[in-house]
């Protein structure tokens, strides 16, 4: 059959009840989007997932997984069952859309393909505290165009799916519940050290946000510069939701350590501060 008669068939088809079920199919595919979204993530959140060793991430990655496969199984359905497109249409629709993306798609489809090798890869997956395209923030979302970010600061970014095709991805947690967080606190070269790191290492250890394990091992380090000595912290938050939390508690239990026994931040550091006011 010649590609016009394909054309020709398919186009005749197109009536009020074939558009009227199409919609109907496509509202049908939102709404059990939209529920099983809410339904995945509360049931994350339910704790007694975690006896059985499965985290709210893992739950949440089901999400865009079951999405894509909603949409796929819609668009399915609206040309095999309710347009009666053959095999060889298909083909030739196929062949159409090849050539429209030669004619300025090739976004559009680069974040598509982005979106479904994003879900069966898994660079990264929702809950993740990730890196891209510049942006740094928790996956909240990822769609068939755009993967959803929220921000420290609490703006809703929209990365394109496309972007992991030419940028870096980098991934705080991996998957997991817990994050490493360094903890970076500089002091006077004249102070001493070895009792910062003693002080550090008591903060960092006795926090309620930090997760100590044999998996989750924590380090000290030290190391020196011209006018101040870093003192650095490495241990994992229990959960990277505390990510802030955790560097905040034991950062201001250090320093207040820190104040008792007469040990100071950087000498030039103040003197600039007390120049700049």
């Amino acid at each position: 059959m010649a590609s016009g008669d394909l054309l020709s068939g398919f186009f005749q088809s197109i009536n009020a009840s074939t558009v009227f079920k199409s919609l109907a199919a496509l509202l049908l595919a939102i709404v059990a989007i939209r529920i099983s979204t809410y339904v995945l993530t509360h049931l994350s959140e339910w704790k007694v997932l975690n006896t059985f060793g499965i985290n709210r991430i893992t739950v949440k990655m089901l999400i865009p997984l079951l999405k894509f496969s909603i949409y796929f199984a819609a668009i399915y359905y609206i040309l095999v069952v309710i347009f009666d497109i053959g095999s060889n249409q298909i083909i030739l629709f196929s062949g159409l859309l090849g050539a429209g993306l030669g004619f300025g798609l090739q976004n559009l489809f680069a974040d598509v393909v982005g979106g479904i090798l994003t879900v069966a890869e898994r660079p990264y997956q929702i809950g993740d505290k990730i890196t891209i395209g510049g942006h740094y923030g928790e996956v909240k979302d990822i769609g068939l165009r755009v993967t959803w970010l929220v921000t420290p600061d609490d703006n809703l970014v929209s990365v394109p799916n496309g972007s992991i095709f030419k940028d870096p991805v980098s991934s705080a947690n991996a998957g997991n519940l817990e994050m490493m967080v360094a903890i970076d606190l500089f002091i006077d070269p004249s102070c001493d050290a070895n009792l910062a790191m003693n002080i550090l290492k008591e903060a960092l250890v006795t926090s309620k946000y930090i997760r100590l394990s044999e998996k989750h091992p924590y380090v000290i380090l030290i190391k020196d510069f011209p006018f101040y000595k870093r003192i650095r912290a490495k241990g994992y938050a229990n959960d990277f939701r505390f990510e802030f939390l955790f560097e905040t508690d034991v950062t201001r239990r250090a320093w207040q350590e820190f104040k008792q026994v007469g040990i100071r931040p950087p000498r030039i550091g103040i003197e600039i501060a007390e120049k700049e006011v």
